[in-house]
């Protein structure tokens, strides 16, 4: 009987694991399979550096949470995304693949072997590295403390704008400076310097404590980090508009568990080059919000009661284009959805959030920009539980209305959106199922019998051991393969292909000098016919 053994599976899909025809059971094991999904999706947070309590850094790590690791991932509690991604797709989906789910469940029953230690990626190293290594403007704050209150804290900080004329953001970073002390950041841009200098001044100590925004109406959200998050880039001939003089004001989650911690949080920003004329604005706005929206408010949930609330918006007679959303409540809330629907009927999905946790808000870009037809109409639900059934409700149970505290509720649809352009909705940000692999690794499996019976294989992995590098790149890309490279091609967000290089060597580099700045994809294709997809920015 013909065996094969450390097959490698495309993009960590196993085949099943039951008995094959020689009657043994195949088990993935930490070595062959679940290093890479680990390291891949959850020692981002899971890291001495990282947000979550513990760290899933070795062997030795899993194996110890390996039960509350099959119950968290079985009922997708972790990685935790919030989005229904069968309801719409999004740019970088923080998820893990159902064969994924069902590899580390079979890892944890069959009692977490270790395998082959051989075939394991060398662990992650978590630092604050940059990507964008030469920034227009870099704002750090001051060196924080969080200070012991008891209380989760959110924190405003100011920083100058040296520039005195307006400028269109192209990419944008966060970097915490400790990711176990920050669980969010929320950045604005503002021109209200008066205001923004007296609260800053007021308190004591860096910056100043605002819930639910910076406490100036003239502030406008411009991106946020959540852990995972990387470079923010738009796609091109389009930006975030920075007026002359306008300051950026960073709002930072502190958790109860960052108190006593030093913080030293930063935002990295690139500018459109080659001036302003004819880049297109993009605007996040709450177009969906509880204040001029809402068609049964006001906000008013009484104790141990469930109520539902909705919203709408008539969009003007304009086609619009959207880029992502951006939902936002407070802990009473249990879900949220928003969709729009055309003039001729047609419904067009946004978000769906089924289970809402406050802990774990963020924006969604879609994979591709979705237009909204002239005169369509926006449409927000959310359904709130102010009983015992939910454990983020107030204890006693008491009335909750719409305020700005973390107690009070919001209902809130941010979307990221411009005036439609013909082929806008052609323009491809992603097309990943999940987030990339660490190292490009692929799980391995020892397959018994591959020719028959229910562990057959019918190809190996066509998604090669490919990394490329730096990404963001500004003149030179460059890439690591396993297996011997016949050709490269590089194509842009619309899938024209704007290079095309034969590489008979296994590593080497593409010169992307002439292309402008923006989002591409590069095809690596093996001399095996077999391809391998990736994404990068271009400075």
């Amino acid at each position: 009987m013909k065996r094969l053994f450390h097959a490698l599976i495309a993009t960590c899909l196993l085949a099943p694991w039951t008995a094959g025809a020689a009657g043994t059971d195949t088990v993935p094991t930490w070595s062959s399979s679940i290093a890479c999904i680990v390291y891949s999706h959850c020692s981002t947070c899971h890291n001495p550096t990282g947000i979550a309590p513990f760290s899933l850094m070795s062997y030795h790590d899993a194996f110890l949470e390996m039960q509350p690791m099959k119950h968290d991932v079985t009922s997708k509690i972790m990685p935790p995304y919030l989005p229904n991604t069968s309801y719409q797709k999004y740019a970088d989906m923080h998820i893990l693949s159902d064969q994924e789910i069902q590899t580390i469940a079979a890892w944890v029953d069959a009692g977490g072997p270790l395998g082959d230690t051989t075939l394991a990626p060398p662990p992650p190293v978590f630092t604050s590295s940059v990507q964008i290594t030469n920034p227009d403007l870099t704002g750090r704050i001051p060196d924080y403390t969080v200070p012991y209150t008891g209380n989760d804290l959110y924190r405003c900080f100011v920083i100058t704008n040296p520039l005195s004329s307006a400028q269109f953001i192209k990419s944008i970073e966060v970097i915490p400076g400790d990711r176990s002390a920050v669980h969010h950041v929320l950045v604005y841009q503002d021109t209200s310097s008066a205001l923004l200098t007296a609260l800053d001044s007021a308190g004591s100590g860096p910056g100043y404590t605002n819930f639910g925004g910076t406490g100036s109406q003239k502030s406008t959200l411009i991106n946020g980090w959540v852990p995972g998050s990387g470079v923010y880039s738009t796609p091109a001939g389009m930006g975030i508009k920075i007026p002359a003089g306008a300051r950026i004001v960073v709002q930072i989650h502190y958790p109860v568990s960052a108190q006593g911690k030093l913080d030293s949080t930063r935002v990295n920003i690139k500018y459109v080059q080659g001036g302003t004329s004819g880049t297109r604005n993009v605007s996040l706005a709450p177009i969906l919000n509880y204040i001029t929206s809402m068609t049964d408010g006001p906000i008013v949930i009484p104790a141990d009661s469930v109520k539902t609330f909705h919203e709408q918006y008539a969009i003007p007679a304009v086609n619009v284009t959207i880029l992502g959303v951006a939902p936002h409540a407070h802990l009473v809330c249990r879900s949220m959805k928003a969709w729009a629907v055309s003039p001729a009927g047609d419904t067009i999905p946004l978000v769906d959030i089924p289970k809402w946790d406050f802990h774990w808000q963020g924006f969604h870009p879609f994979q591709k920009p979705i237009k909204i037809p002239a005169s369509s109409t926006l449409y927000g639900i959310a359904t709130y539980d102010n009983t015992y059934n939910n454990p983020d409700g107030p204890r006693p149970l008491q009335t909750v209305t719409a305020g700005e505290s973390t107690t009070d509720e919001m209902m809130l649809f941010y979307f990221s959106y411009l005036v439609y352009q013909n082929g806008d909705e052609n323009i491809i940000i992603d097309t990943a199922s999940h987030d990339a692999h660490y190292l490009n690794c692929q799980p391995r499996l020892e397959i018994v019998d591959t020719t028959t019976g229910p562990n057959a294989v019918a190809a190996v992995n066509s998604d090669k051991l490919i990394r490329i590098y730096p990404n963001p790149a500004k003149t030179t890309l460059y890439y690591e393969s396993a297996e011997e490279v016949k050709e490269i091609n590089l194509t842009d967000v619309a899938g024209q292909v704007v290079r095309t290089a034969t590489a008979p060597e296994r590593s080497g580099q593409v010169s992307l000098s002439g292309l402008s700045s923006g989002i591409y994809f590069i095809r690596v294709t093996d001399a095996a016919g077999l391809s391998s997809t990736h994404r990068f920015v271009k400075e």
